[in-house]
């Protein structure tokens, strides 16, 4: 179910300064987090416009079951706010916007707002676990007609949303540095591995989906319910180390060269918010099979999909120096998911296993179809063989030292106020 309120009015518009024209942040986001300030403890948040909002002192001045919301939101994670699935946030949300849109509360409220500049952002959650999804098709398309020009897809890629688990351990907010992993390495005409660090380390524009409740070890969450264990999204940058990948991930999948770093932005989009930008899931093209009825919903292909474009610039140590700007590498959409976020959810505990408040699922690399939409360097450079052209001369196979990417993404639709997710970056050092 689709539920638009006074919240997602385009026409709302909020006392606090700049906020009405924030080109991430207006009152119809506010996106949860947590943040610190110097020398304070870690506590939930509120982006409006260049502010934080402090939920911690907000509680304290709420009264009855608003009061006991906010405490929930106010802690070192959110995940205490999304543990019995998503009401509490969305009546958060709701006396959040009233207080920022009613004029009457400016006096009481705008000394608890805090300069975004001010606060350091941790993750929003403590993640219990991580699943990383492979919904792009156009990226598994691209990724493995490298390895099989016949024959990209594998024969259970439409059948069954394929998806491996990660490292919770090493997701970090967005900002700092990314360290170049070791791993073993065998190149094509070598008989034996080396170890050593990574040469071909690649980012991944990815979005990546917080969840909400939980289900008993054993009960499966149903398709037409999946909806509702979303807590909201967030730009994620799965990081891979390529070389250390072609050799290991056969037979078991993925390990080392991914889980050295995952990077997430901080703050929370909730579903409440981007409930105007969800739109249909595209038609599969004629002739692939329909899903399995356990993933199949009619309301779910109708409104499963987002209305949210994705792009990531990279800022090279040669471009800081010399004050340029970060060159803009692709830009597209989120429905190139094959899968609906729904189908994830679905799919992840059709065989019982249990979701809790806060677990991330990663959507996978999201390319579209045209070269400018590739969500990665592999596909752009098409495995190192034909390295990108940077516009200071300077060209890219993979990342090398001093890179830093920076991923954004806004949820856009006409007759909607655009709003964003903030920036996921991280810079690679030796």
């Amino acid at each position: 179910m689709i539920t638009l309120d006074e919240t997602h009015d385009p026409n709302a518009s909020s006392w606090v300064d700049g906020a009405d024209a924030h080109p991430e942040f207006p009152v119809q986001n506010l996106p949860l987090g947590v943040f610190s300030t110097p020398g304070g403890k870690k506590r939930g948040g509120v982006a409006i416009g260049d502010f934080v909002l402090d939920l911690a002192a907000v509680s304290s001045r709420l009264q009855g079951d608003a009061a006991k919301v906010a405490q929930l939101a106010s802690g070192e994670t959110l995940n205490a706010l999304f543990a019995d699935g998503n009401d509490a946030a969305d009546a958060l949300r709701k006396a959040i916007f009233t207080m920022l849109t009613d004029t009457s509360s400016k006096l009481e409220v705008e000394p608890l707002l805090v300069t975004a500049a001010a606060c350091t952002l941790h993750l929003p959650f403590a993640v219990g676990d991580y699943t990383d999804f492979y919904t792009g098709i156009h990226h598994a398309t691209n990724a493995g007609r490298q390895f099989r020009p016949d024959n990209p897809l594998l024969p259970n890629y439409k059948h069954v949303p394929i998806g491996y688990h990660g490292r919770a351990s090493s997701i970090r907010p967005s900002g700092g540095e990314v360290r170049r992993p070791h791993g073993q390495r065998k190149s094509p005409d070598s008989d034996t591995p080396t170890l050593g660090p990574s040469q071909r380390v690649d980012y991944e524009m990815e979005m990546g989906l917080w969840t909400s409740g939980s289900n008993e070890l054993g009960s499966p969450i149903g398709i037409e319910d999946a909806a509702r264990h979303i807590a909201g999204l967030g730009l994620l940058n799965d990081w891979s180390a390529r070389d250390l990948q072609a050799w290991e991930y056969q037979p078991l999948g993925p390990f080392l060269a991914k889980n050295f770093h995952s990077t997430v932005s901080p703050w929370v989009v909730t579903s409440a918010a981007l409930a105007p930008f969800r739109i249909a899931q595209p038609a599969r093209p004629a002739g692939d099979p329909a899903p399995l009825p356990y993933l199949l919903d009619p309301a779910d292909q109708a409104h499963g999909a987002y209305a949210i474009e994705m792009e990531v610039r990279l800022l090279t140590a040669k471009m800081r120096a010399a004050g340029l700007p970060p060159q803009r590498l692709s830009k597209g959409p989120m429905t190139a998911m094959y899968w609906t976020a729904a189908q994830l959810v679905a799919h992840h505990t059709v065989n019982g296993c249990n979701l809790r408040a806060g677990d991330l699922l990663g959507t996978g690399t999201l390319s579209g179809e045209a070269r400018e939409t590739f969500g990665s360097l592999l596909e752009l450079s098409e495995g190192g063989k034909n390295p990108l052209a940077l516009s200071n001369g300077e060209t890219r196979s993979f990342l090398e030292d001093g890179d830093e990417v920076i991923m954004t993404a806004h949820a856009a639709r006409d007759g909607f106020r655009t709003i964003g997710f903030g920036e996921c970056r991280g810079t690679i050092v030796a």
